[in-house]
């Protein structure tokens, strides 16, 4: 029979309890025997001085030496009665210094001061709250999401089972509740039946928990988890998950979307509102050397030029940018609009340059997966031997992919996937040291070439640009911003970490102000790049912001969404 949550949590805290119990009888019967052996020892070179002392002397003797105190109404006269004053008095600094304060702090003040702060940590949500998210556990989707909602004023709390990591993010202003995962009262105590949505993060099996227990408390509400298998998304939504979310599949057919290719393809990465935001390599088009103003008046289509990328990085829209083969447009427009400008600037005489995809885990093979849907040529280079053919055979005889085996920081592994003749590489293993090494092993050589590599820690982003990647998603960002956009708030669309496009009101201050205005970019890092009228639809063609409301469009990262935010909206948040 397997254990249920609440017996699991207390066969762990009883190892605990015993490891802190047989510490402190070694350090304090440590310490006995110490003073012990010092007392015996203190009698016997006593008597060979001609001294008698009793056994409570001996022991008060031997304490207040190796505290340090040493009163001096008993003394040695003789030097092996000195030096063993000194022994004593070492060995005492030794143990009441360092052994006893250790376990002091360790066993007796950390345990107090992690249960003062659990017990201080809410146990439910205030009962005005509503229309807040849920957001089970404290993952990095989870984490991102409630950075997200904090920036955009809307209320997240996070249910956690464990007290201390709890309070350490009550600490830091995150509301959250205390309570076991496993049990209705808790999401009760979180007002689940209140809220917009409940996501959890968390393993496949403890997901189906979360959603059955949820159900208990609030049949109604959303629910929103993750999927680590396919084979577990039916089970999921049997247990009452309305919206699986499959990340593995998700990051690899996103990295498969910022593939540009060789011929100037326009790739759609998302929408907003009616208008499809995506993005088109300048790589083989008659773009390449012209001016951003001349690119602009050459335009047949009504696509708008939203801003203007150079290995990952935005680039100023000023006119006498020059577009150079590792330029990106991020356009938008309707299909028809996009469909005209590739049918101006795509070139259609030659074909896609393959892929080569390093890692066949998960997300290389949905990469892989996407690529070959779209037509795309594409080698997988995988280390395990028939990891790729057992879990892919799927694709066999309908698309267009290889299979290398061998390690990717291998030159010759790579020559024999056709690192020469691709016009791009995923880089996709977990491992963030390995991707940054691999990205700059490739960049090394093949400058050229477009590398898109995946991001497990936000701290290693920068790293990764810095090593030549020129685009970096990862598991956090691309969760957290599907997961966003189903619960229904401002639609944002992710080009790559660090840039991203998302709503924000237009403020007073800015109405009638013109599009191009570089105030805002100078105060806050944000590009205002268009404007969504109250109709819902975006305004691409607008060169001001007009005066009858609506919101923004804006691109930058997060710390600029949260300066505009705070110089324009007047939302004082706090900095992490």
């Amino acid at each position: 029979m397997g254990q249920t949550a609440r017996e699991r949590r207390r066969a762990e805290r009883h190892p605990l309890v015993g490891r802190r119990s047989r510490a402190a009888l070694v350090i304090l019967g440590v310490g006995a025997a110490m003073v012990l052996v010092h007392a015996a020892g203190f009698t016997i070179l006593m008597r060979l001085e001609g001294e008698e002392h009793s056994w409570p002397s001996a022991v008060y003797w031997t304490i207040t030496t190796m505290s340090t105190l040493g009163y001096g109404d008993i003394t040695f006269d003789t030097d092996a009665g000195r030096l063993f004053s000194l022994w004593v008095l070492l060995s005492g600094v030794v143990y009441m210094l360092v052994l006893l304060p250790f376990f002091v702090i360790q066993y007796l003040v950390t345990p107090w001061l992690d249960h003062r702060r659990a017990t201080r940590t809410p146990r439910k949500v205030a009962p005005g709250v509503s229309e807040h998210v849920l957001l089970v556990g404290s993952e990095a989707v989870t984490q991102a999401f409630a950075a997200r909602a904090e920036r955009s004023g809307i209320t997240a709390v996070m249910v956690l089972e464990d007290a201390v990591k709890a309070a350490e993010l009550h600490d830091q202003g995150r509301q959250v509740v205390v309570g076991p995962l496993d049990s209705a009262i808790t999401y009760r105590n979180a007002g689940a039946a209140r809220a917009r949505l409940v996501i959890s993060t968390l393993s496949d099996t403890a997901n189906t928990n979360v959603a059955f227990t949820v159900r208990q408390a609030a049949t109604a509400v959303p629910v929103s988890v993750t999927a680590a298998k396919p084979a577990s998304v039916d089970v999921l939504e049997l247990a009452g998950a309305d919206h699986v979310l499959e990340l593995g599949q998700l990051l690899g057919r996103e990295m498969a979307s910022r593939v540009l290719g060789s011929t100037g393809r326009v790739h759609a990465i998302g929408t907003i509102g009616d208008t499809i935001i995506a993005e088109a390599a300048a790589r083989g088009t008659e773009l390449v050397g012209k001016l951003l103003g001349e690119a602009v008046e050459m335009q047949r289509s009504r696509a708008r030029i939203l801003a203007v990328l150079r290995k990952g990085r935005l680039r100023a829209m000023t006119p006498d940018l020059r577009i150079t083969d590792g330029t990106v447009l991020v356009l938008a427009g309707t299909a028809e609009d996009l469909a005209q400008y590739d049918e101006q600037f795509q070139s259609r005489e030659v074909s896609e340059e393959p892929v080569v995809i390093l890692g066949g885990g998960r997300v290389g093979r949905a990469a892989s997966r996407a690529l070959s849907d779209e037509g795309v040529p594409n080698t997988i280079v995988e280390l395990e031997p028939g990891r790729v053919e057992n879990s892919y055979s799927v694709l066999e005889g309908t698309a267009s992919y290889a299979v290398v085996h061998g390690d990717a920081a291998d030159q010759r592994i790579l020559r024999r996937a056709g690192l020469e003749h691709a016009s791009a590489v995923l880089v996709t293993p977990r491992d963030d040291d390995l991707n940054v090494y691999l990205t700059l092993f490739c960049r090394r050589l093949r400058p050229e070439l477009q590398v898109v590599s995946r991001a497990t820690y936000e701290r290693n982003v920068a790293t990764l640009y810095r090593a030549g990647a020129d685009g970096v998603l990862s598991y956090a960002t691309i969760g957290a911003t599907e997961l966003w956009n189903h619960a229904g708030f401002s639609h944002r669309v992710l080009l790559a970490e660090g840039n991203e496009l998302f709503l924000a009101p237009c403020p007073a201050s800015l109405v009638r102000r013109s599009l191009r205005d570089d105030e805002v970019h100078r105060r806050t890092g944000c590009h205002i790049v268009a404007v969504l009228e109250q109709d819902g639809t975006l305004g691409y063609d607008t060169e001001s912001i007009p005066t009858s409301g609506g919101r923004l469009l804006l691109l930058g990262d997060r710390h600029a969404e949260r300066r505009f935010r705070e110089t324009y909206l007047g939302r004082r948040l706090r900095r992490r």
